[in-house]
């Protein structure tokens, strides 16, 4: 061989050989960037069901998949930080678990999809554009139905059939809550029935809300779905106890605790959807195509346990209509 022409060949394999290296290089794996609004430990389940939703999907986290997590500890304040945070790693797909998660990643960024597992009021908030086709880089599944409010508010009036007044937990923050207490106000409206509504903008708020309840006498209380009261159930339900106050929560994991009734969505369910939301993203699909779809099903929760530690009786109908009774 001439000397020209080994040393064409020797230079046209190094340059070759890299190439075929980076070729042959795994690619990274999908990275899914994890926004929680309470601890880890509070969202146990909910992670479980979205790990779930996964496996269905055929991603296992740590084989073909990874997910960085950054948890708010129940503060919602931290969310907007901690978003830019997930945000900086450019990850494939942001998932919110809550509504507060859902406005902060939005805010942090325009491009990165985002999939909220729980999401509100999203043409409000400017999350999307509409239900069918969001335009924007948000999509997921609600956490709430008009109707919910005015069901809930049905359903603590059959517990409470001779109450004069209700009370409505709600935070004046949350623009879900702000429209939640109109449509009870509707409800009630025409009614012998007195709408009072009480707000916890944070944690603190908590127990001054229950002070005020008390000076107001009411027969019975609606703790709106939220965030925070998610995170600060073990003082609210306390604090209702001590009041001796039949009440109704959005959430089942309230009755799980020792709360008297919960009719909402099943938050789970909703976190194992939010699965199939990852994957189409994974697979092309862009988050502003795919539409906000509504709650997979709602549930009504009732503990008999602190029904009779309140002394109430619970109606027939409300327990044969219920999801699941806990004894």
């Amino acid at each position: 061989m001439r000397r020209r022409e080994f040393i064409s060949l020797v230079s046209g394999a190094a340059v070759s050989w890299p190439l075929a290296a980076r070729a042959q290089q795994p690619r990274r794996r999908p990275l899914i960037g994890w926004l929680g609004g309470s601890s880890r430990a509070i969202a146990t389940r909910n992670l479980n069901a979205f790990l779930q939703g996964l496996q269905d999907h055929g991603y296992v986290e740590g084989q073909n998949i990874d997910i960085v997590y950054r948890w708010a500890d129940g503060d919602q304040a931290r969310q907007p930080a901690l978003a830019k945070e997930l945000a900086s790693l450019s990850p494939d797909v942001i998932v919110t678990a809550n509504n507060p998660g859902n406005v902060a990643a939005r805010q942090a960024t325009t491009t990165i999809p985002i999939v909220g597992a729980l999401v509100a009021e999203p043409l409000t908030l400017g999350l999307a554009e509409s239900y069918n086709r969001p335009g924007r880089n948000v999509t997921g599944v609600l956490v709430t139905v008009d109707s919910l409010p005015g069901k809930q508010t049905e359903l603590l009036l059959q517990l409470a059939p001779g109450a004069r007044s209700i009370a409505v937990l709600a935070n004046p923050e949350s623009p879900s809550n702000q429209i939640a207490v109109r449509n009870i106000g509707t409800e009630v409206a025409g009614s012998s029935v007195k709408l009072v509504p009480i707000e916890a903008r944070t944690p603190n708020d908590i127990e001054r809300a229950f002070d005020e309840l008390k000076r107001t006498r009411v027969d019975g209380l609606l703790v709106l779905s939220d965030a925070m009261f998610f995170t600060e159930v073990e003082r609210i339900l306390a604090l209702a106890h001590a009041a001796r106050l039949p009440a109704i929560h959005g959430f089942r994991e309230h009755v799980e605790r020792g709360g008297l009734m919960s009719y909402g969505v099943n938050i789970p369910q909703n976190f194992r959807r939010a699965a199939y939301f990852v994957d189409r993203i994974l697979k092309g699909s862009r988050a502003g195509d795919l539409p906000i779809e509504l709650p997979t099903k709602l549930e009504l929760v009732i503990n008999l346990k602190t029904a009779k530690a309140l002394g109430l009786e619970v109606p027939s109908k409300l327990l044969f209509t219920a999801d699941e009774v806990i004894e």
